[in-house]
């Protein structure tokens, strides 16, 4: 999947035409919003288009030219937010911001470069602005739907290095350590945490005791036979 702001054309239909869907991996149309106009990055407005919000994506169309199009994944998508104060921007909008690709340090000051042509790839910043404000909740509501239905992926290098273990696995992991301890007899006394030197320590204890007892037995007898 690619990350960030894309150029969208695949239009089907007459006139300004809708957006293409990959329906066969089952996206699927969750709203329409005309009269929407688009702010990316610091630049100027585009002129109001339609707004098509799937189930894997936002696609924003001029209404004026066919050619121009923009869409991104709701993977890209790490902040959305309902904006109403005129400080931050003058219109009521919805602010997201959007996860790229480019480098961080090559993306200062290249969302200003209005006589440039756009790099869609450094825009980390796009605002919708319905005609009517008071769609905003609605519109807010939707995007946290969507947002839920495209969950970040599992990182398959976390997933190997899971260390939680469920109950079952614990009861088996301790079933198999008993087996090994009682087919081995040095281990009689088993273990703690995994100290072997501990369980080697107290045997080698054990088996001096039986040494001194053996002295001990041998000391006594040879003091009866001098007695008699």
């Amino acid at each position: 999947m690619v990350l960030g702001l894309r150029q969208f054309a695949d239009r089907v239909g007459e006139g300004a035409g809708e957006p293409l869907l990959d329906a066969d991996n089952g996206e699927e149309l969750m709203q329409v919003l005309p009269s929407v106009a688009l702010v990316l990055g610091n630049q100027a407005p585009e002129s109001p288009g339609t707004l098509y919000i799937s189930t894997k994506q936002v696609v924003w169309l001029s209404d004026v030219d066919r050619t121009k199009g923009y869409a991104v994944n709701f993977l890209s998508i790490s902040l959305h937010a309902i904006s109403r104060d005129t400080e931050a921007y003058p219109s009521p909008c919805l602010y997201t911001q959007i996860e790229t690709e480019a480098d961080e340090d090559d993306s200062e000051g290249s969302d200003s470069e209005s006589s440039a042509v756009l790099d869609l790839s450094k825009i980390r910043e796009m605002r919708l602005i319905p005609s009517d404000p008071s769609q905003l909740d609605a519109l807010f509501d939707i995007f946290c739907e969507c947002a839920e239905l495209n969950p970040e992926p599992i990182d398959e290098e976390e997933e190997e290095h899971n260390w939680v273990f469920s109950a079952d696995q614990l009861e088996d992991e301790a079933a198999e350590e008993e087996v090994h301890f009682s087919q081995n007899p040095s281990n009689s006394i088993g273990h703690s945490n995994g100290d072997h030197d501990l369980a080697r320590t107290v045997l080698e204890l054990q088996i001096n005791d039986q040494r001194f007892e053996d002295a001990d037995d041998e000391m006594e007898h040879a003091r009866n036979s001098g007695h008699h």
